[in-house]
């Protein structure tokens, strides 16, 4: 026997915002995907100098938010599929994976917010690495200028924040693009370009992790009300 009244009418919204949290769980893989194959981020974190490889914190937030995105989209067609066919069964490993997914989220909320500023951080420290070798002349100073024209051309900037490198554009033509004295002039260092980089696209993970974070809330209420309903109904 069906479930009738007011518990139909949580079974379907509880159908509509399952199909929403799994739309959104397609967003989020195609955001992820996308923030992986971004040219700019591409560029900059597949760098190497010398032996030294780019830090690569800022990629295990985005395999992360892959899996995540990944495993919504299971998450959505599974309560989908038990709130349509009423199963206690389905909507109850629904909501376990959900209460799962829900403090995986937190965790990795918890991990980002630490780790935010740490990575925009190690980015610059690398650039600053290869800027200085490049500047001094050292050894491997052929690997270090390459390094160095990458940031400056993917990020369209020249030089950082200490004073020896902020003059750079104004002696160092090699290292910087034709018009790096403007450049120079509208204090468009590397140092606020990688922030500038970083920030935003944290900042997109950010809003897509709290509107997920909400849908999950009203879900979890939404199949516990549904389950109480349907065990209600089997019993009359």
């Amino acid at each position: 026997m069906g479930v009738e009244g007011c518990t139909k009418c949580i079974k379907y919204l509880l159908f509509v915002f399952n199909f929403i949290f799994w739309l959104a769980g397609g967003i989020i893989l195609g955001v992820a995907l996308w923030l992986r194959h971004d040219s700019q981020t591409t560029n900059i974190l597949y760098l190497q100098l010398g032996d030294k490889q780019a830090p690569n914190t800022f990629y295990v937030g985005i395999y992360i938010l892959i899996a995540v995105g990944a495993v919504m989209m299971f998450v959505g067609f599974l309560g989908c599929y038990g709130a349509i066919q009423e199963s206690q069964c389905l909507l109850g490993t629904f909501f376990t994976c959900l209460v799962i997914l829900f403090a995986c989220e937190v965790a990795a909320g918890i991990w980002g917010f630490v780790n935010k500023d740490q990575i925009a951080k190690d980015v610059k420290q690398f650039y600053d690495q290869a800027l200085q070798q490049a500047l001094m002349g050292e050894s491997d100073s052929n690997n270090a200028k390459a390094v160095v024209k990458t940031f400056h051309e993917t990020l369209d900037c020249c030089g950082s924040d200490t004073v020896t490198a902020a003059f750079t554009p104004v002696w160092r033509d090699d290292l910087c693009r034709k018009d790096s004295l403007k450049s120079f002039f509208e204090n468009t260092n590397c140092h606020k370009k990688i922030d500038e980089l970083f920030s935003g696209k944290l900042y997109l993970i950010g809003i897509a992790a709290v509107v997920v974070a909400v849908i999950m809330i009203f879900e979890m209420i939404l199949s516990m009300v549904l389950c109480c309903g349907i065990r209600n109904s089997s019993v009359y």
